[in-house]
This record gives C-alpha cells, structure tokens and sequence, in this order.
C-alpha cells in the first residue's frame, strides 16, 4: 500500500469516526479536520436551523416545561405526591422513564463499531486522562469549597451538595453534548469510564468528603449497591437497548436505512424525553421549592457557580491544550453535567425523603437545566464569534 493511498484512507476513517482533538501529529483527527475546514464547523453552528422546530427554539420549550411544572405542582396539590409514588432505583418512575427514553436516541447514533479505532490513538488518552481528572479531583473539590463559602451554617445542605458534585453525568450529558456540537463518540466513551469509576468511587468518596474533611456529624452509611444500582439502570438500559438495536437494524434493514430512516425518527425523542423529563421533575417538586424558597435559594446561589465556574474552567484549559472545538464542547459539558439521580437516591436512602440532604440534591437538576441550555448557547456563539474549529 502506498503512502498516498494509507493516507486517503486513514482520513477517511478518522472524518466518519474520531472525535475531534488539538493539532498535532499525535492528533486523530487531524488529517480529516484539513479536509475541508468550512464545512465542519458551518454544520455545527448552523445546527439548531438544520434540526428543525423543537431544537431551533430549545430554550423556549425548557422553560415552558419548568414554568408548566411549578404551575401544576402547586396549584393542583396532588400533582407532585402522585408522581413520587411508584419509586425505581430511588427515582420516580415517571422521572426514570423519562431519562431512558432522553437517552436511548442519542446512544443509537454512535458508531460502536468504531470506538476501537478510536482508542488507539494516543491523544485519545490524553484526552481520558484530562477528563478523569476534571471529573473526579478538580469538580468535586470545587463543590466542596463552594459548599463551603455559601452554606458554613448549613451542614445538611451542604452535605446533600457535595453528594451532587461527587455525581458524573450519565444521562442529560449526551443531550447537551449533542446541541453545542460536541462529539457524540468521545462523549459516550466518557458516560462509561464514569459510569464505571463511579460503581467504584462514589461511596468511599462520599464518606472521605462528608466525614474526613468537613467532619460532619452522623453515621454516614452509602451503600454500594445503592450507586450500581442505579448506574446499571440508567446507563445499562439505554446503551445495551442502543448497542443490540444498532447490530440488528444494521443487519437486517441495512445501514443506509438505519442511518437515514430509523435515526432521523428517533431524533426528535430525545429532546421530547428531555421535556417530558423536565416537566415531571418540575411538578414533583414545584410545591417543595415554592414553600421552601430560602433554602432552595441558598442552595442555588453555590450551584450556578459551580455549573459556570467548572464549565469555563474547562473551556479554557481545554483551548491551552489545544483541543479541537468538538473536543472541548465534550470536555466542558462532561465537567459541569452531575448524576442528579444518584444522587437523589443516595440522599433519599441515606438520610430520608424529607430531609435537606435530599431537598439540596433535588435542587441540583432544577438549576441545572437552565444554566446548561445557556452554557449551549453561550458555547455555540463563542465557536461563531471566535472562529474556533
């Protein structure tokens, strides 16, 4: 084989497979990034256009959704407890479905068949490296502090906020992921190196945090089953849905047909999931929020901090590294997205339903999801402002 033909081809696997990274020779894509360096990042940018309706006016929706949800949990009061009844893993069911049907869409979409070729490229590591980093040492320290600085008088709170910081994105990540053009292989690598590094260090964590370092009071029991549990079922599902669907259709129907029919009708579910995920969530705790306002917003004032503060932390290490715009997208959003449901059902199982522990880790996805559809937005017209590729 020549050196002209292994070349051709190398690019055009790394186009159709690997995530974008910083410019160097040990760079996986780089090769393909000089391909055309209009036309990537034209159609990142112009992609909530391309998607149609629902995606194009995203934060509308959200918002209606979270607006629609407070309505209902406080002025039809037998909203939030009938939606809290039936409990799996810790988690409402309605909320659990909710979360499988936001993520099997967007699991479908990666090219498993290619992640190999993906972790053979030294950069790649790199890229796993930094990531574990963020993700397991500087996130969890930073919740800490900022625990800490806004709640010293507030040890529960501050207790149910540090279980959200130890807490790495499974699920709303890939949703997030996908909206700001990241890359949707890369990330999925991600939610199973911390779905996996989660199983293993969530528990022992938890009690080096709560009771080594802030000395909080209490027996603090987190039982291991409690956190397999529920990352077994939040990532298991989808992906192993996601990974034999993708084998079958591919096989059977074709993967024109599977590429071209079966995902452009998935698409629009994983937003609708997220809504609908929202919407519940929303009204389950609407009640809770309203007449509980002063520590909710106590709770709030440390968590944007730390969603924005983690976020552009990242983002600009990740651009000193010289990473590629998908790659820090992914980098990013992996860094400021929490496990808001394990760690719900951490609290709920360790401390109670009714407990501040349980009330700070509920309020963690309430402020999530409008900072990181701004964070989306803010990213995208950062990449348009800026040039970055």
């Amino acid at each position: 084989m020549t050196l002209e033909k292994k070349k051709g081809l190398d690019s055009h696997e790394l186009e159709s497979a690997s995530p974008r990274a910083g410019p160097s020779d040990q760079d996986p894509e780089a090769a393909a990034g000089n391909t055309n360096p209009d036309e990537q990042p034209k159609q990142q940018l112009s992609a909530f256009k391309g998607l149609g309706l629902l995606d194009r006016f995203l934060a509308l929706w959200i918002f209606l959704a979270m607006a629609i949800g407070i309505i209902l949990g406080n002025f039809v009061p037998e909203t939030g407890p009938a939606l809290q009844k039936g409990k799996f893993v810790g988690v409402s069911v309605p909320i659990a479905v909710g979360l499988l049907v936001m993520m099997y869409p967007i699991l479908c979409k990666v090219r498993y068949e290619s992640l190999h070729e993906l972790l053979s490229h030294r950069e790649m590591w790199k890229q796993i490296c930094f990531s574990i980093f963020v993700n397991w040492i500087l996130a969890p320290f930073l919740m800490l502090s900022l625990a800490w600085a806004f709640l010293p008088d507030k040890s529960e709170l501050r207790t149910g906020l540090i279980l959200v910081g130890l807490g790495r994105c499974i699920a709303m990540v890939l949703i997030w992921n996908g909206l700001a053009g990241g890359n949707d292989e890369y990330c999925a690598i991600l939610v199973a190196i911390n779905s996996i590094l989660q199983m293993v260090l969530f528990a022992p964590l938890a009690v080096f945090f709560i009771r080594v370092i802030s000395h909080e009071s209490g027996t603090i029991d987190i039982s291991y089953s409690v956190v397999a549990t529920s990352v077994a079922v939040f990532l298991g599902i989808p992906l192993g849905a996601a990974v034999i669907t993708r084998i079958v259709l591919r096989k059977v129907a074709g993967a024109d047909w599977y590429q071209q029919t079966f995902l452009k009708f998935l698409a629009p579910w994983s937003l609708i999931g997220l809504l609908y995920t929202i919407l519940v969530l929303f009204a389950s705790q609407g009640r809770q929020v309203v007449h509980q306002i002063v520590s909710v917003v106590r709770v709030a004032a440390p968590l944007i901090v730390y969603f924005v503060l983690i976020f552009f932390v990242t983002l600009w290490i990740s651009r000193l590294l010289g990473f590629r715009f998908p790659m820090v997208v992914t980098q990013s959003f992996t860094a400021a997205s929490n496990n808001f449901e394990l760690a719900i059902a951490v609290a709920v199982a360790t401390f109670g339903p009714n407990s501040d522990q349980a009330l700070a880790s509920t309020v963690g996805p309430l402020i999530e999801v409008p900072v990181l559809v701004g964070l989306v937005y803010a990213v995208r017209w950062m990449a348009n402002r800026w040039g970055w590729k």
